[in-house]
C-alpha cells in the first residue's frame, strides 16, 4: 500500500509540473516575432484574409484567455489543430509516436546490452588492458555528439561503403509492397533492422558509455564490501559472486542513470531524426518550430514532459524492486 500511496502522490505532484512545462512554453512561444498565420498564408496575402485566419484560430483573443481556453482544452485531451497540417495535434503526435519510441527502445537495448556487460568486466579486471580500454571508449562516448556520431557512420557505411541505409525508417509494419526489394514480412522485418543500425548506434552511444562508467564504479564499491570479502573467504567462484551477490546490489545508481538519461535521448532523438531524415517526433517539433505552429509546438513539448514525467516515476518505483530495504512510508 504505501507504493500504491507514494505512486498516486507522485501522479498528483506530476499535475503542477505539467501546468508549469504548457505555461513556460505558451507564453515563450507567443512572444516569438511573426504570426503563424502570416508564415501559413505566406507574404502575398491580405490582411482581411489574414484577420480572418486569426479569427478562425483563436489568435484574435486577449492572451490570457487563449491560455486559460488552452489549459482547460488540454486537461480534457484536446491539445487544438496544427495549423500547418490541418489535423489535431493529437493525431499527427499518434502517427509520429511510433517512430520514436522504436528508435528509443533500440537505443536503449544497445546501450544497455553493451554498458551492464562492459561495466562488470571491468570492474572484476580493475586497472587491466580491459579496463583501461572500457575506460577510453566511455570517455569518447560521453564526449561525443550523437548528431557527429550520425554523419560519421552515414559518411563510412552509407557513402562509401553502401551497405547500410542512411535515409528514412522502415517500420515492421510497413506494408509489403511500400518496401523496395521486399517479397515478405521478413524482408521487411530485415530492412527495419538495417535502417536501425546507425540511428541506433548514434543516439545509443552516450546512454552507453555513461551507464558503463556507472555500472563500473558501482560494481567496485559492491565487490569491495565486507560480505563479498567473506564469500570468497569461503571459497565461493567469482562468476557466483558476481551474479547473486554483487549484481542486484549494484543496479540502483544504474537505474537513477537510465532514468536521467532518458531526457538525453530525448533531446538526442531531435538531432538524430534530423540527421537520418527520420519522420518521427524529433523532426515534428522542429517542423513546428520552423512554421511557428503554436498548438504543435505546445503538444509537442507537452507529451515529451510527459514522458519524463513517467520514466522518473518508473525509476523511483524500480528502487524498492531491486533493493526490498527502500521503503516510501516515511513519505510525506
Amino acid at each position: 500500500m504505501s507504493h500504491l500511496r507514494y505512486t498516486l502522490k507522485r501522479l498528483l505532484q506530476a499535475i503542477p509540473v505539467l501546468i508549469g512545462i504548457s505555461s513556460i512554453t505558451f507564453f515563450l512561444i507567443n512572444a516569438m516575432p511573426g504570426s503563424p498565420v502570416e508564415v501559413m498564408l505566406g507574404p502575398t496575402a491580405s490582411e482581411e484574409l489574414i484577420a480572418a485566419a486569426e479569427e478562425r484560430y483563436g489568435f484574435d483573443q486577449p492572451l490570457h484567455v487563449r491560455y486559460v481556453k488552452y489549459i482547460l482544452a488540454a486537461i480534457g485531451g484536446d491539445l487544438g489543430r496544427s495549423i500547418h497540417y490541418g489535423v489535431p495535434v493529437t493525431t499527427k503526435i499518434m502517427e509520429r509516436l511510433p517512430v520514436t519510441l522504436l528508435l528509443l527502445a533500440s537505443s536503449f537495448a544497445f546501450a544497455l546490452s553493451v554498458a551492464i556487460p562492459l561495466g562488470i568486466v571491468s570492474a572484476r579486471r580493475r586497472n587491466q588492458p580491459v579496463d583501461h580500454a572500457s575506460r577510453v571508449v566511455s570517455l569518447i562516448g560521453v564526449s561525443t555528439p550523437n548528431f557527429w556520431i550520425g554523419l560519421l557512420l552515414i559518411i563510412v557505411f552509407g557513402y562509401h561503403l553502401e551497405v547500410l541505409p542512411s535515409n528514412g525508417l522502415v517500420m515492421p509494419l510497413t506494408p509489403i509492397s511500400e518496401v523496395e526489394g521486399a517479397t515478405s514480412r521478413l524482408d521487411v522485418l530485415v530492412e527495419t533492422a538495417r535502417s536501425l543500425v546507425m540511428p541506433t548506434i548514434a543516439l545509443g552511444t552516450l546512454q552507453m558509455a555513461a551507464v558503463s562508467r556507472i555500472e563500473r564504479s558501482s560494481m567496485l564499491e559492491v565487490l569491495g564490501r565486507d560480505y563479498i570479502s567473506l564469500a570468497r573467504a569461503f571459497g565461493v567462484k567469482e562468476s557466483v559472486i558476481t551474479r547473486k551477490h554483487a549484481f542486484r546490489n549494484a543496479q540502483l545508481p544504474v537505474v537513477t542513470i537510465i532514468g536521467l538519461q532518458l531526457t538525453s535521448a530525448l533531446g538526442g532523438a531531435v538531432l538524430t531524426e534530423t540527421v537520418f531524415n527520420i519522420n518521427g517526433m524529433g523532426r515534428l517539433i522542429i517542423q513546428a518550430v520552423r512554421t511557428q505552429d503554436y498548438a504543435l509546438i505546445m503538444g509537442t513539448t507537452l507529451f515529451f514532459g510527459v514522458m519524463f514525467v513517467i520514466g522518473t516515476l518508473l525509476t523511483d518505483l524500480t528502487y524498492a524492486y531491486l533493493d526490498p530495504r527502500v521503503t516510501y512510508e516515511g513519505e510525506e
